[in-house]
Protein backbone atom coordinates (compact mmCIF):
# COMPACT_ATOMS: atom_id res chain seq x y z
CA UNK A 1 0.00 0.00 0.00
CA UNK A 2 1.16 4.00 -1.09
CA UNK A 3 3.07 4.68 2.70
CA UNK A 4 2.48 8.55 3.70
CA UNK A 5 5.27 9.64 5.57
CA UNK A 6 3.83 12.69 6.77
CA UNK A 7 0.00 14.01 7.60
CA UNK A 8 0.54 15.48 4.75
CA UNK A 9 -1.11 13.94 1.43
CA UNK A 10 1.53 15.09 -1.79
CA UNK A 11 -0.41 14.58 -4.95
CA UNK A 12 0.86 14.48 -8.20
CA UNK A 13 -1.38 14.99 -11.48
CA UNK A 14 -1.41 12.56 -14.65
CA UNK A 15 -2.53 14.93 -17.51
CA UNK A 16 -2.94 18.30 -17.68
CA UNK A 17 -6.00 19.09 -19.46
CA UNK A 18 -9.23 21.31 -18.05
CA UNK A 19 -9.89 18.52 -15.48
CA UNK A 20 -6.53 18.35 -14.00
CA UNK A 21 -6.71 21.86 -13.93
CA UNK A 22 -10.23 22.04 -11.72
CA UNK A 23 -8.37 19.28 -10.04
CA UNK A 24 -5.30 21.77 -9.08
CA UNK A 25 -7.44 24.21 -7.83
CA UNK A 26 -9.83 21.83 -5.38
CA UNK A 27 -6.82 20.83 -3.82
CA UNK A 28 -5.28 24.43 -2.63
CA UNK A 29 -8.79 24.12 -0.59
CA UNK A 30 -7.51 20.79 1.11
CA UNK A 31 -5.08 22.09 4.14
CA UNK A 32 -3.30 18.66 4.78
CA UNK A 33 -2.62 18.13 1.22
CA UNK A 34 -0.12 19.65 -1.47
CA UNK A 35 -0.04 19.09 -5.33
CA UNK A 36 4.22 18.17 -5.30
CA UNK A 37 4.40 17.35 -9.00
CA UNK A 38 2.95 16.93 -12.20
CA UNK A 39 3.60 14.40 -15.02
CA UNK A 40 2.66 15.06 -19.06
CA UNK A 41 3.98 13.82 -22.75
CA UNK A 42 5.66 16.79 -22.70
CA UNK A 43 8.35 19.11 -20.88
CA UNK A 44 6.51 22.21 -22.00
CA UNK A 45 3.17 21.43 -21.14
CA UNK A 46 4.17 19.99 -17.78
CA UNK A 47 6.51 22.72 -16.99
CA UNK A 48 3.13 25.10 -17.80
CA UNK A 49 1.09 23.50 -15.22
CA UNK A 50 3.43 23.67 -13.04
CA UNK A 51 3.91 27.18 -12.92
CA UNK A 52 0.17 27.98 -12.71
CA UNK A 53 -0.40 25.82 -10.21
CA UNK A 54 2.82 26.14 -8.01
CA UNK A 55 3.58 22.46 -8.87
CA UNK A 56 7.64 22.31 -8.31
CA UNK A 57 8.04 18.72 -9.86
CA UNK A 58 7.47 18.60 -13.65
CA UNK A 59 7.78 15.06 -15.36
CA UNK A 60 8.04 14.72 -19.01
CA UNK A 61 6.16 11.20 -19.19
CA UNK A 62 3.95 9.86 -17.22
CA UNK A 63 6.31 6.99 -16.05
CA UNK A 64 8.58 9.68 -14.50
CA UNK A 65 5.76 10.76 -12.47
CA UNK A 66 4.93 7.49 -11.00
CA UNK A 67 8.28 6.82 -10.07
CA UNK A 68 8.75 10.15 -8.42
CA UNK A 69 9.34 9.12 -5.02
CA UNK A 70 7.97 12.29 -3.34
CA UNK A 71 4.79 11.59 -4.78
CA UNK A 72 2.04 9.50 -2.31
CA UNK A 73 -1.26 9.98 -4.36
CA UNK A 74 -1.67 10.31 -8.55
CA UNK A 75 -4.37 12.02 -10.00
CA UNK A 76 -5.05 10.67 -13.16
CA UNK A 77 -7.20 13.21 -15.70
CA UNK A 78 -6.04 12.07 -19.13
CA UNK A 79 -9.08 10.91 -21.22
CA UNK A 80 -11.32 7.80 -21.02
CA UNK A 81 -9.17 5.14 -23.29
CA UNK A 82 -6.24 6.07 -21.13
CA UNK A 83 -7.09 5.33 -18.11
CA UNK A 84 -6.69 1.82 -17.12
CA UNK A 85 -3.00 1.65 -18.84
CA UNK A 86 -2.30 4.99 -16.65
CA UNK A 87 -3.49 4.00 -13.14
CA UNK A 88 -2.23 0.31 -13.98
CA UNK A 89 1.03 2.24 -14.19
CA UNK A 90 0.64 4.60 -11.14
CA UNK A 91 -0.27 1.14 -9.04
CA UNK A 92 2.42 -0.57 -10.16
CA UNK A 93 4.76 2.03 -8.71
CA UNK A 94 3.19 1.68 -5.42
CA UNK A 95 0.92 5.18 -4.87
CA UNK A 96 -2.61 5.66 -4.36
CA UNK A 97 -4.73 6.57 -7.42
CA UNK A 98 -8.25 8.97 -7.72
CA UNK A 99 -9.13 8.13 -11.08
CA UNK A 100 -11.18 10.26 -13.15
CA UNK A 101 -14.81 8.73 -13.81
CA UNK A 102 -15.83 6.73 -16.28
CA UNK A 103 -13.60 4.62 -14.01
CA UNK A 104 -12.85 2.77 -17.76
CA UNK A 105 -14.02 2.08 -21.29
CA UNK A 106 -15.70 -0.91 -19.82
CA UNK A 107 -16.02 -3.69 -17.04
CA UNK A 108 -13.26 -5.38 -18.73
CA UNK A 109 -10.61 -3.08 -18.35
CA UNK A 110 -11.92 -2.36 -14.74
CA UNK A 111 -11.34 -5.55 -13.55
CA UNK A 112 -8.07 -5.36 -14.53
CA UNK A 113 -7.80 -1.92 -12.33
CA UNK A 114 -9.24 -3.55 -9.60
CA UNK A 115 -7.11 -6.70 -9.66
CA UNK A 116 -4.08 -4.78 -9.41
CA UNK A 117 -5.18 -2.73 -6.63
CA UNK A 118 -5.86 -5.32 -4.44
CA UNK A 119 -2.89 -7.43 -5.95
CA UNK A 120 -0.36 -4.62 -4.80
CA UNK A 121 -2.52 -3.70 -2.17
CA UNK A 122 -2.58 -0.09 -3.32
CA UNK A 123 -5.41 2.14 -2.88
CA UNK A 124 -7.92 3.18 -5.80
CA UNK A 125 -11.05 4.94 -6.31
CA UNK A 126 -13.35 6.64 -8.94
CA UNK A 127 -13.25 10.49 -8.77
CA UNK A 128 -16.72 10.75 -8.97
CA UNK A 129 -16.52 13.79 -7.20
CA UNK A 130 -20.36 14.66 -6.65
CA UNK A 131 -20.45 12.09 -4.07
CA UNK A 132 -18.08 13.71 -1.56
CA UNK A 133 -20.03 16.85 -1.52
CA UNK A 134 -21.82 18.06 1.31
CA UNK A 135 -25.45 18.71 -0.01
CA UNK A 136 -25.27 14.99 -1.23
CA UNK A 137 -23.61 13.85 2.07
CA UNK A 138 -26.83 15.20 3.52
CA UNK A 139 -29.51 13.61 0.64
CA UNK A 140 -27.80 10.29 1.55
CA UNK A 141 -28.45 11.45 5.55
CA UNK A 142 -32.23 11.50 4.66
CA UNK A 143 -32.39 8.62 2.76
CA UNK A 144 -30.60 6.25 5.65
CA UNK A 145 -33.18 8.02 7.94
CA UNK A 146 -36.42 6.88 6.05
CA UNK A 147 -37.20 10.61 5.52
CA UNK A 148 -39.16 10.09 2.36
CA UNK A 149 -40.26 6.47 2.69
CA UNK A 150 -39.60 3.92 0.73
CA UNK A 151 -37.69 5.09 -2.77
CA UNK A 152 -39.46 4.32 -5.93
CA UNK A 153 -38.52 6.73 -8.43
CA UNK A 154 -35.41 8.96 -9.54
CA UNK A 155 -35.78 10.85 -12.35
CA UNK A 156 -32.21 13.07 -13.16
CA UNK A 157 -30.44 14.38 -16.48
CA UNK A 158 -27.24 15.78 -17.47
CA UNK A 159 -26.79 17.32 -20.66
CA UNK A 160 -25.43 20.34 -22.54
CA UNK A 161 -25.05 21.91 -25.86
CA UNK A 162 -21.58 21.41 -27.50
CA UNK A 163 -21.22 22.44 -31.19
CA UNK A 164 -20.16 19.37 -33.31
CA UNK A 165 -16.25 18.88 -33.95
CA UNK A 166 -15.41 15.15 -35.07
CA UNK A 167 -11.69 15.81 -33.93
CA UNK A 168 -13.23 16.98 -30.16
CA UNK A 169 -12.91 14.24 -27.68
CA UNK A 170 -16.72 14.11 -27.08
CA UNK A 171 -17.59 12.90 -30.56
CA UNK A 172 -14.08 10.97 -31.39
CA UNK A 173 -14.58 7.43 -31.12
CA UNK A 174 -10.75 6.58 -30.41
CA UNK A 175 -11.29 8.84 -27.66
CA UNK A 176 -14.38 7.22 -25.97
CA UNK A 177 -16.35 10.50 -27.07
CA UNK A 178 -20.48 10.23 -26.65
CA UNK A 179 -22.80 11.42 -23.95
CA UNK A 180 -22.95 8.23 -22.17
CA UNK A 181 -19.37 7.88 -20.76
CA UNK A 182 -18.70 11.83 -20.47
CA UNK A 183 -21.83 13.19 -18.38
CA UNK A 184 -24.86 10.02 -18.57
CA UNK A 185 -21.90 8.55 -16.04
CA UNK A 186 -23.44 10.85 -13.53
CA UNK A 187 -26.87 10.12 -13.59
CA UNK A 188 -26.03 6.04 -13.79
CA UNK A 189 -24.11 6.64 -10.99
CA UNK A 190 -26.41 8.73 -8.84
CA UNK A 191 -28.80 5.78 -9.21
CA UNK A 192 -26.46 3.39 -7.97
CA UNK A 193 -25.91 5.22 -5.11
CA UNK A 194 -29.49 5.54 -4.25
CA UNK A 195 -30.59 2.29 -4.68
CA UNK A 196 -27.30 0.39 -3.87
CA UNK A 197 -27.52 -2.05 -6.45
CA UNK A 198 -27.56 -2.52 -10.21
CA UNK A 199 -30.87 -2.35 -12.30
CA UNK A 200 -32.24 -5.94 -13.19
CA UNK A 201 -33.61 -4.29 -16.33
CA UNK A 202 -32.65 -1.99 -18.81
CA UNK A 203 -34.46 0.01 -21.66
CA UNK A 204 -32.65 2.52 -23.42
CA UNK A 205 -32.57 4.22 -26.87
CA UNK A 206 -29.60 6.76 -28.22
CA UNK A 207 -29.26 8.88 -31.00
CA UNK A 208 -25.45 8.54 -32.69
CA UNK A 209 -24.18 11.48 -34.45
CA UNK A 210 -22.33 11.59 -37.58
CA UNK A 211 -18.88 9.84 -36.04
CA UNK A 212 -21.16 7.32 -34.86
CA UNK A 213 -21.51 7.83 -30.96
CA UNK A 214 -24.06 8.68 -29.06
CA UNK A 215 -25.06 12.56 -28.97
CA UNK A 216 -28.75 12.27 -27.31
CA UNK A 217 -29.89 8.83 -25.19
CA UNK A 218 -32.13 8.15 -22.58
CA UNK A 219 -32.33 4.97 -20.23
CA UNK A 220 -34.86 3.70 -17.74
CA UNK A 221 -34.04 1.22 -15.02
CA UNK A 222 -35.69 -1.45 -13.25
CA UNK A 223 -34.81 -2.79 -9.56
CA UNK A 224 -35.76 -5.88 -7.80
CA UNK A 225 -38.47 -4.46 -6.05
CA UNK A 226 -40.11 -2.58 -8.92
CA UNK A 227 -38.25 0.82 -8.26
CA UNK A 228 -37.76 2.62 -11.49
CA UNK A 229 -34.83 5.23 -12.93
CA UNK A 230 -35.47 7.91 -15.24
CA UNK A 231 -32.38 9.02 -17.02
CA UNK A 232 -31.54 11.46 -19.88
CA UNK A 233 -27.85 12.51 -20.99
CA UNK A 234 -26.84 14.70 -24.24
CA UNK A 235 -23.75 16.32 -25.53
CA UNK A 236 -26.38 18.36 -28.05
CA UNK A 237 -28.92 19.73 -25.77
CA UNK A 238 -28.94 21.66 -22.59
CA UNK A 239 -31.04 20.05 -20.10
CA UNK A 240 -32.50 21.14 -16.60
CA UNK A 241 -28.91 19.41 -14.59
CA UNK A 242 -31.81 18.65 -11.87
CA UNK A 243 -32.36 15.37 -9.89
CA UNK A 244 -35.66 13.96 -8.05
CA UNK A 245 -35.94 11.27 -5.68
CA UNK A 246 -39.49 10.41 -5.03
CA UNK A 247 -40.60 8.01 -2.50
CA UNK A 248 -44.11 6.43 -1.19
CA UNK A 249 -44.01 9.61 2.04
CA UNK A 250 -42.03 12.22 0.38
CA UNK A 251 -39.61 13.45 -1.87
CA UNK A 252 -36.02 14.85 -2.52
CA UNK A 253 -35.15 17.94 -5.42
CA UNK A 254 -31.08 18.45 -5.82
CA UNK A 255 -31.23 21.61 -7.32
CA UNK A 256 -29.61 22.27 -10.76
CA UNK A 257 -26.70 21.51 -10.99
CA UNK A 258 -27.20 18.33 -9.33
CA UNK A 259 -23.88 16.80 -10.15
CA UNK A 260 -22.21 20.27 -7.99
CA UNK A 261 -25.17 21.16 -5.57
CA UNK A 262 -25.11 23.29 -3.10
CA UNK A 263 -28.73 23.35 -2.35
CA UNK A 264 -31.28 20.23 -2.20
CA UNK A 265 -35.30 20.49 -0.72
CA UNK A 266 -36.46 17.84 1.36
CA UNK A 267 -40.59 17.50 1.13
CA UNK A 268 -42.17 15.21 3.59
CA UNK A 269 -46.11 14.51 2.80
CA UNK A 270 -48.34 16.12 5.00
CA UNK A 271 -45.24 17.99 6.99
CA UNK A 272 -44.32 20.49 4.56
CA UNK A 273 -40.84 20.79 3.30
CA UNK A 274 -37.18 22.08 3.91
CA UNK A 275 -34.07 23.62 1.97
CA UNK A 276 -31.42 23.36 2.60
CA UNK A 277 -27.70 25.20 1.03
CA UNK A 278 -24.61 23.76 1.83
CA UNK A 279 -21.79 25.43 0.09
CA UNK A 280 -18.15 24.20 -1.01
CA UNK A 281 -15.59 25.43 0.66
CA UNK A 282 -13.44 25.26 -2.70
CA UNK A 283 -14.32 24.55 -5.55
CA UNK A 284 -15.51 21.22 -5.12
CA UNK A 285 -13.09 18.95 -5.87
CA UNK A 286 -10.97 19.08 -2.83
CA UNK A 287 -13.58 16.69 -1.51
CA UNK A 288 -12.77 13.77 -3.09
CA UNK A 289 -9.19 14.90 -2.69
CA UNK A 290 -9.97 15.02 1.38
CA UNK A 291 -11.24 11.56 1.29
CA UNK A 292 -8.13 9.63 -0.78
CA UNK A 293 -6.22 11.05 2.49
CA UNK A 294 -8.47 10.12 4.74
CA UNK A 295 -8.94 6.25 3.25
CA UNK A 296 -5.51 6.11 2.94
CA UNK A 297 -4.06 7.38 6.29
CA UNK A 298 -6.32 5.46 7.84
CA UNK A 299 -4.88 2.55 6.06
CA UNK A 300 -7.68 1.65 3.94
CA UNK A 301 -7.50 0.07 0.08
CA UNK A 302 -10.88 1.50 -0.65
CA UNK A 303 -13.57 4.14 -0.32
CA UNK A 304 -16.76 3.32 1.28
CA UNK A 305 -18.18 5.95 -0.15
CA UNK A 306 -17.45 5.08 -3.63
CA UNK A 307 -16.21 1.70 -3.14
CA UNK A 308 -14.32 -0.41 -5.96
CA UNK A 309 -16.75 -3.46 -6.70
CA UNK A 310 -19.49 -0.51 -7.30
CA UNK A 311 -17.29 1.03 -9.79
CA UNK A 312 -17.26 -2.33 -11.72
CA UNK A 313 -20.54 -2.97 -11.36
CA UNK A 314 -21.71 0.76 -12.72
CA UNK A 315 -19.35 -0.03 -15.85
CA UNK A 316 -21.16 -3.23 -16.43
CA UNK A 317 -24.57 -1.62 -16.60
CA UNK A 318 -23.45 0.96 -19.23
CA UNK A 319 -21.76 -1.59 -21.14
CA UNK A 320 -25.13 -3.60 -21.18
CA UNK A 321 -26.58 0.22 -22.31
CA UNK A 322 -23.90 0.37 -25.04
CA UNK A 323 -25.04 -3.22 -26.12
CA UNK A 324 -28.54 -2.32 -26.44
CA UNK A 325 -27.28 0.63 -28.57
CA UNK A 326 -24.59 -1.60 -30.89
CA UNK A 327 -21.94 0.77 -29.96
CA UNK A 328 -18.62 -0.46 -29.61
CA UNK A 329 -15.64 1.61 -29.29
CA UNK A 330 -12.59 0.69 -31.92
CA UNK A 331 -10.09 -0.07 -28.63
CA UNK A 332 -12.85 -2.54 -27.93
Amino acid sequence: MSKVMSKEMRWGILGTGSIAKQFARGLQAVPDARLVAVGSRTGATADAFGKDFNAPKRHASYEALAADPEVDAIYVSTPHPMHKDNTILCLKAGKAVLCEKPFAMNAREAEEMLRVARDRKVFLMEAMWTRFIPIICRVREWLSQGAIGEVKMLTGDFGFRAGFDPKSRLFDPKLGGGALLDVGIYVVSFASMVYGEQPARIASMAHFCETGVDDNAAMILGYGRGQLAALSTSVCATTPHEVWILGTEGKIKIHAPFWKATTATLSRDGKGSETIELPHTGNGYNYEAVEVGDCVRAGKLESATMPLDESLAIMKTMDTIRAQWGLKYPME
